[in-house]
């Protein structure tokens, strides 16, 4: 399986430890795209910029997530999306209007991988390059 991970230093050992805490989907090793399902792996995955994403991507970045997911995948809080989702943390706009204003934007794919099981057994680290 290839993923792909942008870093500006080689990540050949990836560890969920050197993570940053308060990111969209919670502490972990971020790829993108996974298109595989892994059995036995506890996935949670967003089709879309939903209440229940919004809801997940609040509790992480406030660092009070404590489900136990081996796998997030879902939309990444861009730009344009970024500044909708902080006028909701900040209470300046209403989660309806936040929603309203989302369901206009496309996800972008991005995979969390939060348990260095996960990241053990199926990554492998394979070379880096310049894009």
């Amino acid at each position: 399986m290839i993923v792909y991970h942008g870093s500006r230093i080689i990540v050949d050992k990836p560890d969920t430890k050197h993570s940053r805490k308060r990111v969209d989907f919670g502490p972990g090793f971020y790829v993108t795209p996974i298109k595989e399902q892994a059995e036995g792996v506890r996935v949670l995955n967003f089709d879309s910029y939903s209440e229940e994403w919004l809801d997940f991507v609040f509790l992480c970045r406030r660092g009070e997530d404590t489900t136990d997911y081996d796998i997030v995948m879902g939309g990444v809080a861009n730009d344009k999306v970024f500044d909708t989702v902080e006028l909701y943390f900040q209470k300046l706009i209403t989660k309806t209007e936040a929603l309203g204003r989302l369901k206009y934007e496309k996800p972008n794919a991005q995979i969390c991988i939060r348990s260095q099981k996960i990241i053990d057994h199926y990554l492998h680290f394979e070379g880096s390059g310049k894009l």
